[in-house]
């Protein structure tokens, strides 16, 4: 058989299925590799090799079949603490599964660990590296995550995102992330900061995971992405409002992509963002730490002293806002997402930027959210795919963006995206 660690999570389950694989051999192979390869990546918050190893012999039948799966230390786990990247939560032990890890288990994905988040999913990074290269941020806040798929220590992760958590760092690690339609998959039991805004996501090596993944937990039907359309895409080629701080290697590489996408068929476009929506970039960081403040009213009451001097002036930034600024935030949110339809007409996508460069070096930063921030705010989905590598060897990505509930779509076209810049 191939090494099973070179599978995806699409083919595992099938092997799984045909009984060809066994869900504990699946294990075995990502515990030896964890072992091996996680002292220089560091992805988990949480982890238990024997824990690990019994929930794979006891996974129950369904669409995941056993495959392992990364949990962001956001999310409530009944059997593994939950800290939410902050000593103030350090040990603590929920008596029940969040949502998306229930219907993860309920769907046979077996939760090897939980991987790092920065500071409530917000501020002060953790100790994870990029897997490509260890002097660089792997992203966050799903830095852990990002990493340990990229690393190969499990092949499904979860991720979170209420500027560009999911998108930005699946970007710097190489690998798939895909951002649902706000809602798609259950809050219940996550450490919530901005109810406007907080999204989970999913990361994989492939759009098809990603798809399969999302799908199991959400009982959506997000189709099957490595069935071929029987058209090509009309795809609107955007810069986005952020395209100021775009690095060098991200101005070549969106002009690259628009070149690959039309010799590979596609009906291929400018097409920028009317100036209305340039109003996200002042009213995102208005909700979000607006919202996020009054999250953690408990936090701030009690233990304002263990919250990092980065958060706390985030939280008094929030805290400052006046009813009208976050009234006129809040149009500016319902005013764009009910435009953007018609900001993409005649289109079935749009390709942006992922991230303004390759991750940036250190790992006291985690980068610049502002190719995602917009996105997130008009609640659409995003599917971020890899897209070579930069001046430094480190991955750059590409993001594909649609309309609301359009995810199906949207997934389907990522492929199609993902196999002509390949």
């Amino acid at each position: 058989m191939t090494d099973v660690l070179s599978l995806t999570a699409t083919q595992a389950a099938r092997l799984i299925q045909d009984g060809r694989l066994r869900p504990e051999a699946l294990m075995d192979a990502y515990l030896d590799h964890i072992a091996r390869r996680d002292p220089s990546v560091l992805a988990f918050a949480h982890f238990d090799p024997a824990q690990a190893a019994a929930a794979a012999g006891a996974a129950k039948a369904g669409p995941l079949r056993g495959i392992p799966i990364g949990a962001k230390d956001v999310l409530d786990t009944a059997d593994m603490p939950s800290q939410y990247g902050s000593p103030i939560w350090a040990g603590w032990q929920p008596k029940a599964d969040s949502a998306p890890v229930a219907w993860a288990r309920a769907a046979g994905g077996v939760i090897v660990g939980k991987t790092v988040t920065t500071e409530f999913a917000t501020r002060a990074p953790g100790p994870t590296r990029n897997p490509v290269n260890p002097g660089h941020t792997p992203g966050g806040s799903s830095s852990g995550s990002a990493a340990g798929v990229g690393a190969g220590l499990f092949p499904l992760a979860y991720g979170t995102q209420t500027a560009g958590s999911v998108i930005r760092p699946a970007a710097f690690c190489g690998v798939v992330g895909y951002k649902p339609t706000f809602g798609t998959i259950s809050r219940i039991g996550m450490k919530i900061m901005a109810d406007s805004l907080d999204t989970i996501g999913v990361m994989a090596r492939t759009v098809a995971d990603c798809a399969l993944f999302a799908s199991a937990v959400s009982g959506r039907d997000l189709g099957d992405p490595d069935a071929r359309p029987s058209s090509s895409p009309r795809i609107g080629i955007c810069q986005s409002p952020a395209w100021s701080i775009a690095q060098p290697e991200t101005r070549s590489l969106l002009e690259r992509v628009a070149t690959a996408l039309g010799k590979a068929g596609a009906q291929v476009a400018t097409r920028e963002l009317p100036p209305l929506f340039n109003g996200l970039v002042d009213a995102h960081p208005i909700v979000m730490n607006a919202e996020s403040a009054r999250a953690l009213g408990w936090e701030l009451a009690h233990h304002a002293d263990l919250l990092t001097e980065g958060l706390r002036e985030r939280m008094g930034f929030g805290l400052s806002q006046t009813e009208a600024a976050l009234r006129n935030a809040y149009d500016v949110f319902e005013t764009t997402q009910r435009a953007f339809p018609d900001a993409m007409d005649g289109l079935d996508i749009l390709v942006t930027p992922a991230a303004p460069g390759e991750a940036p070096k250190g790992l006291g930063w985690t980068g610049d959210p502002a190719f995602n921030s917009i996105w997130t705010s008009l609640h659409v989905p995003c599917v971020t795919v890899p897209a070579g590598s930069g001046p430094n060897g480190l991955p750059l990505g590409i993001q594909v963006v649609g309309r609301a509930g359009d995810d199906k779509a949207v997934l389907a076209w990522a492929r199609w995206v993902e196999a002509a810049i390949a």
